[in-house]
């Protein structure tokens, strides 16, 4: 039986370009334009498109300083539309995340649009980030799935995750934690750098490649310069920074930085 990874992407390893989502309602950056926002996000994933991505997710990064694990139904509403509109627009693979932490809050936007993904944080071992003790919660979050008939939609799994600290959890290595989350039936692992726009590591990343049996997806740091190491281990990658004017994530998507990329990409596999 296929898993949820395979059903989802056709071209492996798939490339997914990230949509940062300016800032919206009720938050400190919010500019009081609902409509701006959902121009901005629907211009950006044409522009991924066109240039030969092979698929998209969106995030709410501009919300600064985050909420934790419960962001309210203003923010996760509008994902949810501007995320149809995607789906509905380009046909591409979609997925969503909602800092911080708000795992069950991406389920159900990802279930009402028609997205076929999130990206979730905590999903085993807690760990202390900038919002605070983000506990384990992949129990409650798989069940939320069956009971809101989400199962189509698969949950990939940050673990080590950036801009954290993993004190706590110092004495396991990481391939423990890939099997935690394996065991605990996430559908793909993400390893990433220790901050946004940061490389993840090559040899952790083959522990991680070589010890499970989930897809491996790298969520940070992939640049034209490097995707040439990463290609050959990884299942998946998530391009944001990299992706924007002057590689800066805040800034606009940058149509030649991703079409450069991509013909990279193509000539590689």
């Amino acid at each position: 039986m296929k898993s949820r990874f395979d059903k989802i992407f056709k071209k492996h390893p798939a490339i997914i370009g990230m949509i940062h989502l300016a800032a919206l309602p009720g938050t400190p950056k919010y500019q009081n334009n609902t409509k701006a926002i959902i121009d901005k996000a629907l211009t950006e994933a044409h522009l991924y498109k066109k240039a030969g991505i092979h698929a998209l997710m969106i995030e709410n990064m501009h919300d600064v300083p985050y909420v934790k694990n419960n962001v309210g139904h203003e923010i996760s509403s509008l994902m949810a539309i501007i995320a149809y509109l995607i789906k509905k627009e380009t046909g591409l693979p979609l997925g969503i995340q909602i800092l911080a932490g708000a795992n069950q809050a991406a389920l159900a936007a990802a279930l009402n649009s028609g997205a076929d993904f999130i990206r979730g944080e905590g999903f085993v071992f807690g760990h202390l980030a900038d919002e605070g003790y983000i506990d384990s919660n992949a129990a409650t979050l798989l069940r939320y799935r069956k009971q809101i008939g989400a199962e189509h939609i698969a949950v990939f799994t940050d673990i080590k995750k950036k801009h954290s600290s993993h004190a706590l959890t110092a004495d396991l290595d990481i391939v423990e934690m890939a099997h935690a989350a394996e065991f605990f039936l996430s559908d793909g692992v993400i390893v990433t750098g220790v901050h946004t726009g940061s490389e993840a590591d090559i040899k952790e990343l083959n522990k991680v490649k070589e010890n499970t049996g989930l897809p491996v997806i790298v969520g940070s740091g992939v640049n034209v310069d490097n995707v040439n190491q990463y290609l050959p281990i990884a299942d998946a990658l998530i391009v944001g920074s990299y992706f924007k004017k002057d590689g800066y994530w805040a800034n606009d998507v940058d149509y030649e930085r991703v079409k450069q990329f991509m013909n990279t990409v193509y000539q590689l596999l």
